[in-house]
């Protein structure tokens, strides 16, 4: 196999000629984000405006590419502009008229719009790609405490050309495996590099591996997991979006070590972009020679086929999601036998979510010295969450193990907005839990998460602030994952559908002190008893709720009063008579007419036609609509 990384070299060599003869290292070239949330912020009409008027003005040393998620998304759409021997320049919150002077000051007369501080001078390499991330993560106090492994390429390459991805020693780490690695060898870097699974239970990845690879049998499958489906969670699509390759190498060099000749990426069917870019790599891919028969000219073969996944929660669970490939409905099994012993057609199946996938390459080229240098002690690397809430930055952030939940909510994420004061973050989904102010010096790292009862998950992370109810949001979170229960097992199906009408009375402030009790022995029940990981963590947000926050319980339960005023059955508006001026605002907000009073007078609201809305207290100017 020492013909491998030869010939990658001659394809890279190819490739690079490719962009050559096609113009694409032209001597300016403007990238455009154009992932899911860039192009919701307007990305496709800055797009068009470009490739028209490079057209219109018939530019030949322009070239206009796309890029995916850089992470800050309070800041799209984003344009870079690239010049040979210049600094790469960067453009945030552009719309069509900034556009315009973009092309026409920076591009047609040379001169710079003034931006954001910018980093100072650096050589940038041919393709302007590799010293790009050091340039666009590092001018920013918000990427000083991250470190990007699998989000590396996200938001620097091109995720729908090959070649950019050859550019950034892709597909390097596979043609190095099959160079220099026995499969008995990639595992063993794999394990010393003591990666977790990062779909949510920290499985160690390299021990998963070892157990599909000791399976006797001639027929193995390799599957990605990116059934991504917790609320507020958008890692695996921006990653795939961004940088598909970097996950079908990950796949490649799995398929290779455990002796797979076939793989599946499932990915639910709402993601359509990442799906498009997917189905675009995997063809490039095999175009290049990077999957098919005798890869790289090696006896190694092994290709990839999409499965779309119609959006069932349950479905992100590794049974229930060979069984929708295989054409049933997905629904849990018992284990065991695992999926490494008996997976897809009853053959030894590994499967690793999307994260999971891309941090393969990362360990194979930089080496598990490195990898394992990073985070803490039983948990190395990175992890990626959708940060998302209450928070003043929102967006895509990739942490070092072991950074503290403080640090993400307040110098990642710039705290709260509008002054208001920090109640909880949830992190893990809808199976995770919410945590208090006490535990924002948690570091996140696995065995810490989990000891405040709450789970790591996939990555989601929702900052909640004091207009927040935590019974509700316990309420909330138990509604999903009680509607989107396979219903197989008895304490998944009944216990939550029991605990949720708890919630739902306690909301409404008819609940009694006893449905405290019964609340939490009947979590602690569905946690116990549930077949599947789903019935099994579905407790946690009520659990964690009850732990740091029960007098908000209380308040519920006992005074008949939501603290935040959130739950609509426990609040009452009325206006004060004293403040009042009688501009008729709320009265003309209000739905239901509930609202009387003449002009310049001090008006009311009838409880009895007050359906508790909210509109006449956000309209209100002079604070006179009280919420009780």
């Amino acid at each position: 196999m020492a013909t491998a990384l030869k010939r990658l070299k001659e394809i890279s060599q190819d490739a690079i000629q490719n962009l050559i003869t096609n113009g694409m290292l032209s001597s300016t070239r403007i990238y455009v984000g154009m992932s899911t949330c860039e192009i919701a912020a307007g990305s496709t009409e800055i797009w068009n405006f470009f490739q028209e008027e490079i057209k219109k003005k018939n530019i030949k040393d322009v070239v206009l590419k796309r890029k995916g998620c850089v992470g800050r998304c309070n800041l799209e759409p984003t344009v870079e502009v690239l010049q040979i021997g210049k600094v790469p320049f960067k453009y945030t919150k552009v719309n069509i008229e900034k556009a315009k002077e973009i092309f026409q000051k920076h591009l047609i007369e040379g001169e710079k719009i003034p931006s954001r501080k910018r980093t100072e001078n650096m050589k940038t390499d041919p393709f302007m790609l590799t010293n790009r991330s050091k340039f666009f993560f590092g001018d920013l106090d918000i990427f000083e405490k991250q470190q990007r492994m699998t989000l590396r390429n996200c938001g620097i390459i091109d995720p729908e050309n090959i070649e950019d991805y050859l550019s950034v020693r892709g597909y390097e780490a596979f043609a190095k495996i099959l160079t220099e690695y026995s499969p008995e060898g990639v595992i063993e870097e794999v394990t010393k590099a003591e990666l977790r699974g990062r779909g949510g239970g920290g499985f160690p990845t390299g021990r998963k591996w070892t157990f599909v690879q000791q399976q006797k049998n001639e027929e193995k499958y390799i599957i990605c997991n990116a059934d991504e489906g917790d609320p507020g969670a958008f890692m695996d699509r921006s990653a795939l979006e961004g940088d598909p390759h970097i996950v079908l190498e990950g796949m490649a060099i799995g398929a290779y070590a455990i002796g797979a000749k076939k793989g599946y990426v499932y990915i639910r069917a709402e993601y359509p972009l990442a799906i498009e870019r997917l189905r675009k790599a995997i063809k490039d891919a095999r175009k290049y020679g990077f999957l098919g028969k005798n890869i790289l000219g090696t006896e190694f073969s092994f290709d990839i086929d999409i499965v779309l996944g119609a959006g069932a929660f349950v479905c992100g669970e590794e049974t229930a999601l060979i069984y929708s490939i295989e054409g049933c409905r997905g629904m849990p099994r018992q284990r065991p036998p695992y999926p490494a012993v008996k997976g897809l057609w009853g053959k030894p199946t590994l499967i690793n979510n999307v994260e999971t996938m891309a941090n393969i390459p990362v360990i194979i080229l930089d080496g598990y010295k490195y990898f394992s240098s990073i985070g803490t002690e039983k948990s190395k690397g990175t992890k990626v969450f959708a940060l998302a809430g209450k928070v003043k930055n929102t967006g895509l952030i990739e942490v070092p193990m072991g950074i503290t939940l403080r640090e993400i909510v307040y110098d990642i994420g710039g705290g709260i907005p509008n002054g208001k004061k920090f109640k909880a973050v949830q992190i893990g989904g809808p199976s995770g839990g919410c945590l208090p102010e006490s535990c924002l010096d948690t570091p996140v790292d696995y065995d810490s998460i989990k000891a405040t009862g709450a789970i790591m998950g996939s990555g989601g992370m929702i900052v909640l602030d004091e207009d927040d109810c935590m019974v509700d949001t316990a309420k909330y979170f138990l509604q999903f994952t009680q509607n989107e229960s396979c219903g197989k097992c008895t304490p998944c199906r009944e216990g939550t559908k029991r605990m949720l009408e708890i919630l739902t009375k306690i909301t409404q402030g008819k609940g009694d002190e006893d449905d405290l009790w019964k609340l939490e022995r009947l979590a602690n029940l569905v946690k116990k008893t549930s077949l599947c990981g789903l019935g099994q963590t579905a407790p946690n947000p009520v659990l964690t709720t009850l732990r740091y926050f029960r007098d908000e319980y209380n308040a519920h339960i006992k005074d008949k009063k939501c603290p935040a005023g959130t739950c609509r059955s426990l609040i009452k508006y009325d206006i004060d008579p004293d403040k009042c001026i009688g501009c008729g605002l709320c009265l003309k907000a209000c739905p239901t007419n509930a609202i009387s009073g003449e002009k310049r007078q001090p008006h009311k609201i009838k409880q009895n036609k007050c359906i508790k809305c909210g509109s006449c207290y956000d309209v209100c100017k002079v604070n006179a609509v009280r919420k009780t």
